[in-house]
């Protein structure tokens, strides 16, 4: 049995999409469950490609005990076999996302993030924190902690469940 492959999407790959990867990659390695899951993430754009993440989603990250250090790049329609789920921040990830499915074996792995949320029951999205504050980086890493927890037990639920 492969683990399970799971992209993560953001615009840019600099804020959102390499926290997830690090939260959840965090969250497997304290369960004992790092051989089960190949974690990734990427952009739909190109700008920022072999970038680390931003400079303050790291800071922030560190603060809540995270480590951050992923490159930067670009999603593209060969993900689809890389990958057993795509994972969008916003609809407008989910958009970008689609547009480049071949096939509907590939529009069955898109997801969006939000819908893996527990505690937070009124977000429909992971908001790009990127023009904001302290604050919204904050507020992303809090969502994204909800979140990583939920897909990750929706995840072991399937599998027991056949």
């Amino acid at each position: 049995m492969h683990p399970q492959r799971i992209l993560f999407i953001c615009l840019g790959n600099i804020c959102r999409s390499p926290a997830a990867e690090g939260i959840f990659q965090h969250i497997v390695d304290e369960r004992g469950l790092s051989s089960l899951f190949h974690v990734d993430s990427a952009a739909i754009g190109p700008w920022h490609i072999g970038d680390l993440p931003d400079s303050r989603m790291r800071r922030c990250g560190s603060i809540h005990g995270y480590a951050f250090n992923s490159r930067a790049r670009q999603f593209s329609s060969d993900d689809f076999d890389r990958f057993d789920l795509i994972i969008g921040m916003d609809q407008d990830n989910i958009r970008a996302i689609r547009s480049k499915a071949r096939t509907s074996d590939d529009e069955r792995k898109i997801r969006l993030m939000a819908d893996y949320l527990c505690h937070h029951p009124h977000q429909t999205t992971i908001p790009d924190p990127y023009y904001g504050g302290d604050r919204d980086f904050e507020l992303v890493i809090d969502l994204l902690e909800d979140a990583c927890v939920g897909l990750l037990e929706a995840l072991i639920k399937e599998t027991r469940n056949g």
